[in-house]
């Protein structure tokens, strides 16, 4: 499907730029998380940061294959992300709320921007992957509120 708009390949690249924001901050949280939880939150991030290399590859993949050309470099991930950077030293309750409010904003640019860009121009399967990472997102969402709320 080459030649999409523009503008929906620039969205996909901004969250490209996020998921690898994200990629970086659980490799962090993962080698730098102490506490009570430190074995499951060690697990949990490393379980993430894994699903979110596999979100980069079929998102970039995905963007060849609708004729759009991936960012590449991490300069211009940093200049397109829309999330904050891990902060030094959080505590195990900062990275749990820090990675909630990261999700909750990928979950609201997918919803309120990419999936009607995609519906726009008749993207069927690029909104479908959307709408899997919107599912995913929320899953990890409810969990880790329910880890907060059982502590």
């Amino acid at each position: 499907m080459p030649n999409q708009p523009q503008q929906f390949v620039q969205f996909l690249n901004q969250e490209l730029s996020n998921f690898t924001v994200m990629y970086i901050k659980l490799h962090r949280y993962h080698w730098y998380v102490q506490g009570k939880h430190f074995f499951s939150l060690h697990e949990l991030f490393e379980t993430m940061y894994e699903e979110f290399a596999d979100n980069i590859d079929q998102l970039a993949e995905r963007i060849l294959a609708i004729g759009g050309r991936p960012l590449a470099t991490m300069a211009k991930y940093l200049d397109e992300k829309t999330l904050a950077e891990a902060s030094a030293d959080n505590t195990e309750e900062e990275m749990i709320e820090q990675l909630r409010s990261d999700l909750r904003l990928i979950v609201s640019e997918i919803r309120e921007k990419g999936i009607p860009l995609g519906e726009e121009i008749q993207d069927s399967a690029t909104v479908d992957l959307l709408n899997d990472y919107v599912f995913t997102f929320e899953k990890h969402i409810w969990m880790l509120e329910a880890f907060q709320n059982a502590r």
